[in-house]
């Protein structure tokens, strides 16, 4: 016996801890250990009046049953292997070092922040006391940007590489195996530092290095090639190759690259705002229920697009991050600058969902710092910071306005209780938004409200300012090669390089990046 089924759960078959016996008693098969139930996908169908839980299975005979993962940690040691310098330590540079393993290299992993332990007490500054470290903060550290988001491991992505090997990997440094087969896998804040520590111990047992507060200030070039970099402390690091993978908000690596005449490009980005709604409310539009969502239902999201007319041309205005169950975070990297982002716990149980909504931006919308060559989009988005920063007292409390008076041009009176922990002020976002993001993200919200009854609402407010969504500069690479058009040895990499866009995707690039550095110069 080896076929593929598809079965409608409830809510509570589907999400309770007995859903193993649940899943053979729906197929009338015993529990006697001659056959195996292995999930393949778990996704929820809304669209009707009673909510189900839509299950892919295949039955085994249990003598055939695959093992739940075939991902085994390395367990050969690279200590005294030729070297490869790896940029940053998020999903791209953690899972590039693995594969670096695998093909029997030494990783050297350069890390500008702290470990995720010592992450955390940063991160609570910036909260509490509002102090951005610019070297340690909700961007940078261990695990980048990824370990302190929602931990959506959801990707379009799949022509990039083995989304289920990236998964498998996951699920060995202590994921839960639900990630294995939900439709919308994620992990949770809470959870992702334990994991992240988890792969920088196979990295350490296996003969990499991992070394942290270790900022690079200089790339060492001779005669067309990389052959490593220089730190702020004056360390010399060289190697076979290096991989850059520094993430979206490494702006000074960006002026670095440029400053030595290695080639980067500007390229559009998205810019706008996030918006917090009660997840009640979104509950209630999502699962078409008239109070809560029950016990069993996990917190609903939602993804929305529309096309804003903006000087007689479409833009793209669209959700980006939804948290549902999570929490507005101050994602600055320097001070002088207000930056919010989103993130989730595992159990999603905030009372409050939040969204990036944001809009498409193009070359010719800066064209004011043209003179910045490259660089012209991260100046673009650095005065929009900073002038969030001002207009809300300059400090890491966030300007907000009320959902309808943002559409209606109105400074709000009061604002709402918020998950955003440095707090709130009442501005008109026209002072710190272009007017045409604004125009577009107006006509977005009000198409939106005709697609969900009751989002837009004065119960809503936005908050500024959504920047980071990905980077404003790309480090172009060949596609065969994925070497630096310009710089033998180099081999651009992830999120701040303008190739990938979360943790899944990040990931799988920086496998790829490793097995391209390896097979070219090793």
């Amino acid at each position: 016996m080896n076929k593929t089924i598809e079965i409608n759960l409830t809510p509570e078959e589907a999400f309770s801890e007995q859903l193993k016996p649940t899943l053979y008693q729906k197929l009338h098969l015993p529990i006697d250990g001659n056959v195996f139930i292995r999930p393949l996908r778990r996704s929820i169908d809304a669209r009707g009046r009673d909510v189900l839980v839509n299950f892919l299975v295949e039955v085994i005979d249990s003598a055939k049953a695959p093992e739940l993962i075939s991902y085994r940690k390395p367990q050969q040691s690279v200590s005294h292997a030729s070297p490869v310098i790896i940029v940053g330590a998020g999903p791209a540079g953690l899972f590039a070092a693995l594969r670096l393993i695998e093909l029997g290299v030494k990783p050297i992993l350069l890390e500008r922040g702290k470990d995720v332990q010592a992450r955390r007490r940063d991160i609570a500054a910036i909260n509490k006391q509002q102090i951005v470290n610019p070297e340690s903060n909700y961007c940078f550290g261990e695990g980048g940007a990824g370990t302190y988001s929602d931990g959506k491991l959801y990707t379009r992505s799949k022509k990039r590489g083995d989304i289920k090997r990236i998964l498998e990997i996951l699920v060995a440094h202590g994921a839960k195996e639900e990630i294995l087969f939900d439709a919308h896998p994620h992990i949770g804040t809470n959870k992702l530092p334990l994991l992240v520590a988890e792969l920088r111990q196979t990295i350490l047992a296996s003969g990499g290095e991992v070394h942290f507060n270790t900022c690079v200030k200089e790339f060492i070039l001779r005669e067309g090639e990389m052959k490593g970099v220089i730190t702020t402390e004056g360390t010399r690091w060289e190697a076979n190759a290096v991989i850059l993978a520094t993430g979206h908000s490494a702006r000074d690596i960006f002026h670095v690259l440029h400053q030595q005449q290695i080639l980067i490009e500007a390229k559009p980005f998205a810019l706008g705002v996030r918006v917090e709604h009660q997840q009640q409310l979104i509950d209630q539009v999502q699962y078409h229920c008239k109070t809560d969502r029950g016990l069993y239902l996990p917190a609903s999201s939602y993804a929305l697009v529309h096309q804003a007319r903006i000087n007689g041309k479409e833009r793209g205005v669209f959700s980006f991050c939804m948290c549902p169950g999570g929490f507005i975070v101050p994602a600055a990297t320097s001070p002088g600058e207000v930056v919010v982002n989103g993130m989730s716990p595992s159990r999603r149980d905030s009372r409050f969902a939040n969204s990036g909504i944001v809009m498409s931006v193009e070359e010719v919308d800066y064209q004011k710092y043209a003179h910045h060559g490259p660089l012209a989009g991260l100046y673009f988005q650095s005065e929009i910071e900073k002038k969030a920063c001002e207009v809300a007292g300059n400090t890491q409390v966030a300007p907000a306005q009320r959902l309808i008076d943002f559409v209606e041009k109105k400074t709000s009176s009061s604002l709402l209780d918020t998950s955003y922990q440095p707090g709130l002020q009442s501005a008109d976002m026209r002072e710190v938004l272009p007017s045409f993001i604004a125009d577009g993200l107006r006509q977005g919200f009000k198409n939106f409200g005709t697609k969900m009854r009751g989002y837009l609402t004065n119960e809503a407010q936005v908050v500024g300012v959504e920047s980071r969504t990905s980077s404003p500069v790309r480090i172009p690479r060949d596609k065969a090669t994925l070497e630096h058009p310009q710089i033998k040895r180099l081999f651009p990499c992830g999120e701040g390089a303008g190739f990938a866009g979360g943790i899944v995707s990040a990931a799988m690039d920086g496998e790829r990046c490793a097995e391209a550095a390896v097979g070219m110069y090793k």
